[in-house]
């Protein structure tokens, strides 16, 4: 038997023959197991689900309640069949209710990682690493030169400029699930208690971050109603919101970005940002490499971002390794 008898990639993604159901697909499918909330992974009109009770009620939030005909919550660790698969939710500490998914049948270990990060994150359970035969991994950062800082680095970075220019309002770009909920625990933990504004894209998933047990803190709507423009305050907001018109309202907004792509000024410049932060909710080059040294699988599968050199540095180390160039999944503004 090969690996691809378990699972090959299909037009609408990862395709798990003898369990007959999808993971993460493009299109609806008639079943699928979804590893986390983001638009690429996460997509409405499936007829049944499978993922974490987090995920789940992401998807809710997002598209409605009934975004699939069925829905089932899995808990981490525990194994569901999918007739005469084993499938098996870990934590992939990329977001809240973030899961890699363990596939096993006929002597076989696939696991499919999804989007993930090794770093701690204080709003999620963290990345666990099982021995598999396949590792399905993504490459977002799959770049020598993609070695993110320390997370406490960058946060001091946003707050000392807030001690610097405290008649600026701190405008930081974060995407909306997710890095806008980390950005504000790491604050919540760097000691910094004051009220956070955030757009009101994120009223809804902060509440929903906090009804799972994640503490945020105070928090309120950036309006300029009440004629305060907010000087000397932190606000987030999606990272379209930092370039539009929306941000004039404030008192000589600095813009900020928070995303791994940050280490690439050109991008900074080009967003007119004047405070980049390398906070990323996927692995740089350094956790992408140690995690597949880790694992040590037979075979490394790539699924999406910078290939190549993931590949090269593969052979290198005596994996096989391959791109299965699967289409529809985005480089969010991670």
């Amino acid at each position: 038997m090969k690996f691809s008898d378990l699972l090959r990639p299909a037009g609408t993604g990862l395709y798990c023959p003898p369990g007959d159901f999808h993971i993460d697909p493009v299109t609806p499918v008639a079943r699928a197991v979804i590893t986390h909330g983001h638009g690429d992974h996460a997509r409405s009109g499936h007829g049944a689900v499978l993922a974490t009770a987090e995920t789940l009620a992401i998807m809710a939030a997002r598209y409605g309640g009934d975004f699939a005909a069925a829905q089932e919550a899995a808990i981490y660790g525990a194994t569901v069949m999918r007739d005469g698969v084993s499938v098996t939710l870990l934590p992939a500490g990329h977001i809240l209710g973030s899961a890699q998914c363990l596939l096993a049948w006929k002597g076989m270990r696939i696991l499919v990682s999804g989007d993930y990060k090794r770093r701690r994150d204080p709003t999620c359970r963290p990345f666990e690493q099982i021995a598999c035969d396949v590792f399905v991994s993504e490459a977002t950062f799959g770049l020598p030169v993609f070695r993110h800082p320390p997370d406490n680095e960058e946060i001091e970075k946003l707050l000392n400029s807030l001690r610097q220019f405290p008649e600026r309002t701190h405008l930081v770009g974060a995407y909306a699930l997710g890095k806008a909920q980390r950005l504000i625990a790491l604050l919540r933990e760097a000691g910094h208690g004051e009220t956070i504004y955030v757009h009101g894209a994120l009223m809804t998933l902060n509440a929903l971050y906090e009804s799972f047990g994640v503490t945020l803190g105070p928090l309120a709507p950036a309006t300029s109603d009440s004629g305060d423009k907010l000087p000397g305050q932190i606000v987030i907001a999606p990272p379209s919101a930092i370039a539009d018109r929306w941000a004039r309202r404030f008192a000589e907004p600095l813009p900020a970005f928070a995303s791994g792509w940050m280490r690439v000024r050109a991008r900074a410049r080009q967003r007119g940002v004047e405070l980049p932060l390398i906070l990323s909710d996927h692995g740089d080059w350094d956790e992408l490499t140690a995690t597949i040294s880790g694992i040590r699988p037979q075979e490394l599968w790539i699924t999406h971002g910078n290939e190549e050199a993931l590949l090269r540095w593969a052979t290198l180390n005596g994996i096989a390794a391959k791109a299965l160039e699967l289409v529809g999944y985005e480089d969010e503004e991670v």
